[in-house]
């Protein structure tokens, strides 16, 4: 069984976060926020975490924090709800420390780009609650899916110790390589918002085969 999650991509207002929010809070269970400070990847995004307070108590928000060294964004963004924190290997000096201080606050995850290898996670996997899997390059939504990562994918959902996110380019035509690969969580965001009704979209990925 596999799940679709919300996805909110680099937006720099509040209102357009709002707007996105409450058309999927009917049917999305989790809401992934796209964190981004204009250092990892060539993209800014709204910075203030307050906002999410008013929903964090009737929805599971996830942060994917591509910013340098996230370690130092977890209070913050915990103390307004936020349940579950995915941070870049690529931009952390200490995962064991970032893994550390984010099981204090919630679940944590750990996200490889799209040209990273799996040996970048050094910390033992047993500890992680995801491993994210980015399908295209980080920092901008309505990206192609590339099939370039699979093999990380399957290697990974290998070890049964979590469930493996794919986020980029997932739509009802790219879903099917993730779920044959393994993965069981996909972060859709162009193809939801996208559509003239998102709830339609969602319910297709849901229903997906591999």
């Amino acid at each position: 069984m596999h799940s679709i999650i919300a996805g909110i991509g680099p937006e720099k207002e509040w209102s357009e976060i709002e707007r996105k929010i409450e058309l999927v809070k009917p049917f999305a269970k989790v809401i992934h926020i796209d964190l981004l400070d204009g250092k990892f990847a060539p993209n800014t995004s709204f910075f203030d975490p307050k906002p999410f307070k008013k929903y964090s108590q009737d929805l599971f928000f996830e942060l994917h924090m591509m910013v340098e060294e996230p370690e130092q964004y977890l209070e913050a963004w915990s103390n307004e709800g936020f349940r579950r924190f995915i941070g870049h290997v690529e931009s952390m000096s200490d995962q064991s420390s970032f893994v550390a201080r984010a099981q204090e606050v919630g679940e944590v995850g750990l996200a490889l780009d799209l040209a990273t290898d799996i040996s970048s996670i050094t910390v033992a996997h047993r500890d992680l609650d995801t491993a994210l899997i980015m399908t295209v390059k980080a920092g901008f939504s309505g990206q192609t899916f590339s099939q370039q990562p699979l093999d990380k994918v399957k290697e990974l959902s290998k070890l049964e110790l979590f469930p493996v996110t794919i986020d980029g380019g997932v739509t009802a035509d790219t879903i099917g390589y993730g779920l044959s690969s393994g993965a069981t969580r996909f972060v859709a965001t162009s193809f939801i918002y996208g559509a003239e009704n998102p709830s339609d979209h969602y319910q297709q990925l849901l229903n997906a085969k591999e």
